[in-house]
């Protein structure tokens, strides 16, 4: 028989429903602020509980920071392995990709700063998973770079430090990105996949140039 305690948390919430209020909080509270300045009075303040049910619900910190970095960085490789072509060199990938992310990331922005927090304690488990995360996301990214490069390369030898320039360029792309996307929450993940269209293509016309 199911209990009232285990069916909902206060004020006769669901569980399952204020465990996801926590999470969404917690992780709008550390993508803005950074594991070291989030706090848990904070998060608590912003889902209207207290501190004691979240301990109950998720723990220490560390343990609610990883709940919420876990289905960002799933949701986020799901999505880039999806869009990445099978043939090498398609001419649409980067803006596939692109636009991936902007749908996995919809309706938890922050979750890309959840993910590329510098302010982790560098030998604990979060920063562990953390880097786990980005590392696999750093692999897509760059073999995605490479397969670029070799479509679009001019004949002769390859600088085979291009393909890793691009992949750091591309991470510093979608940070900038989700940055502006974040301080205009009107736009939709197709609206800023059209946007990147049309800058990458006044982009290719002013570099064509040079």
């Amino acid at each position: 028989m199911t209990t009232t305690r285990s069916r909902a948390g206060t004020k006769g919430v669901p569980r399952a429903h204020r465990e996801q209020q926590i999470l969404a909080a917690a992780t709008t509270e550390f993508g803005r602020r950074g594991y070291e300045g989030a706090s848990l009075a904070a998060i608590a303040e912003r889902v209207g509980v207290t501190k004691t049910l979240l301990h109950q619900y998720f723990g220490a910190k560390q343990d609610l920071y990883l709940a919420c970095l876990a289905p960002v960085g799933e949701r986020l490789l799901g999505a880039m392995r999806a869009a990445m072509p099978d043939g090498a060199g398609a001419p649409d990938a980067p803006l596939a990709v692109l636009r991936a992310v902007f749908t996995a990331l919809d309706g938890a922005r922050e979750g890309w700063f959840v993910l590329y927090d510098t302010s982790l304690p560098p030998d604990g488990e979060a920063a562990r998973a953390a880097g786990e995360y980005r590392s696999a996301i750093d692999r897509l990214a760059a073999s995605g770079s490479a397969d670029v490069l070799r479509a679009a390369a001019p004949p002769g030898p390859a600088d085979p430090l291009d393909a890793d320039a691009l992949s750091y360029a591309w991470r510093g792309l979608v940070t900038a990105l989700v940055h502006w996307w974040i301080r205009h929450p009107d736009q939709s993940p197709d609206a800023m996949a059209q946007r990147c269209v049309r800058l990458f293509a006044v982009a290719g016309t002013v570099f064509g140039r040079a």
